[in-house]
């Protein structure tokens, strides 16, 4: 797959290409998306009715996927136009995507927490609540992979644990990171924008407190019935305190390359030099290439720095970024024409979804925009559906932040909250699966989860409509 994906970009280069233009949603037809469906069936139902095949050859299934979109797509609006399509997918949103991801699982995979932790309800909440705090500082990936693994031997004799990892995915994964830019791609994508990073702050934090403190609130009354039933059962594991270990921290070096990423992503936000290069009309800026280049350095950094023990003590290894990285570049291909027929609005295919955001009048309904842009950020990359709805509210920032405050409040909190109503509305959600699995947690399948989420996470919705819309 991946040699495909660059085998594609290389083709890009060749000046007897034509310049393609952005997609025209308008002229698309949603069978162009089916593809882009394909490849989320298979995520929901393969791991049920073919475990087997899907763990082996699940790469190769979603670059099916993705030859079944490209080569119509090649014959209908020819090479140039098709070509564009993968340089615009790989260089504007895929690389960035994956760079900041590889970076934040390789320098995180580096911290080891380590020493005698036992999984009880105040405890695992207590690390729910710190992964929390932490997603808006380091972002939900950095803040998952670093706490991920002790949450998980702590709790690793205990029968009743897959509750501790849906929790893990809504609060440290999603949640945690709607309080700042740092967070989460669509906020930050918002920023680059022109969203002031203070906006950000002040409107989301209320939003972020209640979800968080309901969120942890269920947990602790679930996770405490749960531990009960197995005191009860006798399940519950004995411990000898006597041989206790204090929390003990490794790697502590790897603190200081997040804080290196961190500084890197708000570099790419705030340095505006004003040189960019054209490829086949996508505008890649030197900022964002000076950002992945210090991004990719950072995590050789680590690797370098970092004792083969610690990350041993992490059972680190690449197969949840790899996994992850496959599934991601199919999706983010195949979307383009689903993003496209919503860039286009009232013009496209699905201009009923457009029409449910405003009334009569041409004025917002804040809630609908809450709710169009949650539901299409659980199936749909969040970054890009938060532009689609921003553009489309009113696309300037001033007059979000100003006047139609609620409408980008509404935004905000429908593309960071939903995000973690599917496995693939938020990349962190998969990564963390996948380190779960590895450590033989017995994960709930697309629809399993999504169940968890349902039952959950949209009474909460509800309330916070009727809180803040």
């Amino acid at each position: 797959m991946t040699k495909t994906l660059f085998s594609a970009a290389a083709l890009a280069l060749l000046p007897a290409l034509a310049q393609a233009a952005e997609l025209d949603g308008a002229t698309l037809s949603l069978a162009w998306g089916l593809p882009f469906a394909g490849i989320l069936l298979s995520i929901a139902l393969f791991p049920i009715f073919a475990p087997g095949i899907w763990h082996h050859h699940f790469g190769k299934i979603t670059a099916v996927w993705t030859v079944l979109f490209l080569a119509p797509f090649a014959v209908a609006y020819g090479l140039g136009t098709s070509t564009a399509l993968i340089v615009h997918a790989l260089f504007a949103e895929y690389i960035p995507f994956i760079v900041l991801l590889f970076s934040l699982y390789t320098v995180s995979g580096g911290i080891l927490v380590w020493g005698s932790l036992h999984g009880s309800p105040k405890l695992n909440t207590a690390i729910l609540a710190i992964g929390t705090a932490l997603a808006s500082i380091m972002g939900t990936t950095g803040a998952a992979m670093l706490l991920i693994r002790p949450l998980l031997r702590a709790n690793e004799k205990r029968k009743h644990n897959v509750h501790v990892v849906v929790f893990f995915i809504f609060l440290v994964a999603n949640i945690g990171g709607g309080l700042t830019p740092l967070g989460d791609p669509p906020l930050f994508l918002g920023f680059l924008k022109g969203v002031s990073f203070g906006w950000t702050v002040q409107h989301m934090a209320l939003p972020v407190l209640v979800l968080s403190l309901a969120l942890l609130a269920i947990f602790y009354a679930l996770d405490s019935y749960l531990f009960k039933k197995e005191a009860q059962a006798g399940t519950l594991p004995e411990i000898d305190r006597s041989k206790d270990k204090p929390i003990k921290l490794h790697g502590k070096r790897n603190l200081f390359l997040l804080a290196g990423i961190v500084a890197a992503v708000l570099m790419s936000g705030i340095w505006k030099p004003g040189v960019s290069f054209d490829v086949m009309g996508t505008q890649v800026e030197l900022q964002n290439i000076v950002r992945d280049l210090a991004l990719i350095g950072l995590a050789f950094a680590s690797l370098w720095i970092t004792p083969k023990q610690v990350r041993a003590g992490n059972e680190f290894n690449w197969d949840p970024i790899l996994e992850v990285g496959k599934l991601f570049a199919g999706i983010f291909i195949t979307i383009g024409p689903v993003i496209a027929i919503l860039r286009a609005g009232a013009d496209g295919h699905l201009a009923g979804l457009v029409h449910m955001v405003s009334d009569a009048n041409g004025q917002p309904v804040n809630m609908m925009y809450f709710w169009m842009t949650g539901i299409l950020s659980s199936f749909l990359d969040n970054a890009p559906t938060y532009l689609v709805f921003f553009n489309l509210a009113h696309g300037d920032a001033q007059v979000l932040m100003g006047p139609m405050a609620d409408t980008l409040l509404a935004i905000s909190m429908g593309a960071v909250f939903m995000g973690a109503n599917t496995y693939i509305g938020n990349a962190p959600n998969f990564m963390v699966k996948a380190i779960a699995e590895h450590r033989h947690v017995k994960m709930p399948s697309f629809f399993g989860y999504l169940g968890w989420s349902c039952a959950i996470l949209l009474p909460l919705f509800v309330l916070m409509t009727l809180i803040f819309f």
